[in-house]
């Protein structure tokens, strides 16, 4: 997909869900010590440093400001050398396609076995209830492909892989040291908790559902402290919230499934600002009343 296919997203997506209440990512900032934030338009890229090494979670969309908002973290992007995918849709890879800035060239992306179907033309991904295929996203970084249950290190930094397929067939979670799920689409969070993410852009809503169940039986059976970090509308360390609702699916076009903290346009940033982003800590979800803390 195209910078000019991911601009073009932007326009329809804005106008689908535009008052719909559903999406609410983070601005640019940090959760603490370890994760850094960037906000593009409604998704989230994460960035997660350990010892003077410093990995990405998601590239989102071909998006011209992520130079821009990596230095109000100061992150510089030649020190990204690997880079966790957990899908291939644009808004995850985006700084990764031929036709962008190409801010992580020489970095080597990690992406589960049967989500690289999708970039290898074996698989068309497909929204709106199938009805629709997006156009094909094209890369050429060095690529590690990874399994379900893998567990690999990135200097001290221990990852390990979990298959979560329904939003995508190879959607990949990554649990990071034991204490950071970045979750990609896999869940959507309002604001009386989790639930399994948005219908109109899932691959197999009923096999998203079992996989999040299988996700949540993983998770509670860990000890300590777990922060579960989702794509499109913040974090908890609150498992009780991030599995709330993990049976039922969000359904975008359904009043109750919304967010009153939401901005009405998710694609407007005017309150994503460098101040902000470095004065501002990023509040978690909870679970009394939902909103942030």
């Amino acid at each position: 997909m195209a910078r000019k296919d991911s601009n073009n997203q932007k326009k329809s997506m804005s106008a689908m869900f535009r008052g719909r209440a559903i999406f609410k990512p983070l601005n640019t900032g940090r959760i603490d010590e370890r994760v850094a934030c960037v906000r593009e338009w409604v998704a989230n890229i994460f960035f997660y440093t350990k010892n003077g090494v410093t990995i990405m979670i998601d590239a989102g969309y071909n998006y011209a400001r992520l130079q821009e908002k990596m230095q109000w973290l100061d992150i510089d992007p030649a020190s990204i050398n690997h880079i966790l995918i957990t899908h291939q849709d644009t808004d995850h890879v985006g700084a990764l396609e031929e036709d962008s800035e190409r801010l992580f060239q020489n970095a080597t992306v990690y992406i589960g076995e049967i989500e690289n179907r999708y970039l290898t033309g074996e698989t068309r991904r497909k929204v709106i209830h199938g009805l629709y295929k997006l156009p094909m996203v094209k890369m050429d970084n060095r690529k590690v492909l990874l399994c379900d249950g893998e567990i690999f290190n990135i200097g001290d930094i221990k990852i390990e892989c979990i298959l979560v397929p329904g939003h995508t067939w190879g959607h990949m979670v990554y649990l990071i040291d034991d204490e950071y799920l970045f979750t990609g689409d896999t869940i959507w969070f309002g604001v009386d908790g989790g639930y399994s993410f948005i219908s109109t852009l899932a691959e197999d809503n009923k096999l998203a559902v079992r996989s999040l169940e299988r996700l949540e039986k993983n998770i509670r059976a860990r000890e300590g402290r777990i922060a579960v970090i989702t794509g499109h509308t913040g974090w908890t360390d609150d498992l009780d919230f991030a599995f709330a609702h993990r049976a039922e699916i969000c359904k975008p076009f359904t009043r109750r499934y919304t967010d009153p903290e939401a901005p009405y346009d998710g694609y407007e940033e005017a309150d994503d600002t460098e101040e902000r982003a470095r004065s501002v800590p990023l509040s978690k979800k909870k679970q009394s009343g939902g909103g942030a803390i």
